[in-house]
């Protein structure tokens, strides 16, 4: 099996985006020091839920202040940003760390970032598979031009892609999950699905055609000396986080939208989540039911960095093992 650490940098009470994004940054390296895969950064604007609006930036970041680790986006937003410049930012980080970045893209969600940016929401509901084919030509081929809604002569791409990044797409609905399939795509699947909802999925993209097996897991973890004292300071801290942080999601539009309790969706992930000790932790994951063989755990659910490097440190004590 292959472990990563997938970080949200998120802002917690009494703390300021430079703390969210330091303990970020620092866990990056605690997690190549403890011999994990890879480190997952994702993308958000506007809310407090994850202030890291740009996960390519971050990428670099993490690319310069580490040595071995992969480093993966998950996800760059495509809905909000255009494809050539993502693909010109990507081959030039890949090529500069002698490719050690792995590429994970998402359709996003009707937020609005779209108005703010000027994609709209047209872009969102219709422009996903053709901006992700933009994407995957400008990191295969020397020249590119585009018809449709790109629409551009064509130009050469600087860097020169060479062998494509790896590649990733995020999938939360049967739209996506076509869409991955059809390009023969591995699929990135959120911490929010349980084993059975993550084994569904995979199905799904079987049935579309899709044959790519690197599929991966994202799974919120967290490590203590028991899964009591795990449980009671996820209950304690996460809740803290997640209630302003979920209102941060606001829809483009005027489409209702059911926020999610935070007391609720706390206790939704304690129970599908590997938490407890680091034994019973990676013990969850190689029983897991869902097929998967990689898995990025969310290992910053507390928002207290010193919470942060115990669960990085401790899982990796053991994973050589596992």
């Amino acid at each position: 099996m292959r472990f990563g650490v997938f970080l949200l940098a998120g802002r917690f009470p009494a703390q300021d985006d430079r703390d969210a994004l330091r303990r970020a940054s620092d866990a990056v390296v605690w997690a190549e020091q403890a011999g994990f895969d890879d480190v997952w950064i994702a993308e958000h604007h506007f809310m407090s839920y994850g202030v890291c609006p740009s996960a390519i930036t971050f990428a670099a970041h993490a690319l310069g202040r580490t040595e071995r680790i992969t480093v993966g986006t998950a996800v760059s937003v495509l809905s909000t940003t255009h494809p050539v410049m993502l693909a010109e930012q990507v081959t030039m980080l890949d090529q500069m760390s002698d490719g050690r970045l792995h590429l994970g893209v998402g359709r996003g969600g009707p937020w609005r970032d779209l108005e703010v940016f000027g994609t709209g929401l047209d872009r969102w509901e219709n422009g996903f598979a053709e901006s992700l084919d933009l994407l995957i030509d400008c990191l295969s081929e020397p020249w590119v031009k585009s018809t449709g809604r790109f629409e551009f002569r064509e130009v050469p791409m600087v860097p020169k892609p060479g062998k494509r990044p790896r590649l990733t797409v995020a999938c939360t609905s049967p739209g996506t999950i076509e869409v991955a399939a059809r390009r023969n795509l591995p699929m990135l699947l959120g911490m929010d699905l349980d084993d059975t909802r993550k084994a569904a999925m995979i199905d799904s993209y079987r049935q579309a055609g899709g044959t790519a097996t690197e599929h991966i897991g994202a799974v919120l973890t967290h490590v203590a000396d028991s899964r009591e004292q795990a449980v009671h300071e996820l209950r304690t801290l996460m809740p803290q986080w997640l209630g302003p942080g979920l209102k941060g999601y606001v829809a483009v539009d005027d489409r209702p939208r059911t926020e999610r309790d935070p007391v609720g969706y706390t206790e939704h992930l304690i129970g599908i989540s590997p938490v407890g000790t680091a034994e019973q932790c990676l013990d969850h994951l190689r029983r897991n039911a869902s097929g998967i063989e990689h898995y990025i755990l969310m290992v910053d659910g507390c928002g207290d960095p010193q919470l942060t490097r115990r669960t990085i440190e401790r899982l990796g004590h053991l994973i050589g093992v596992v």
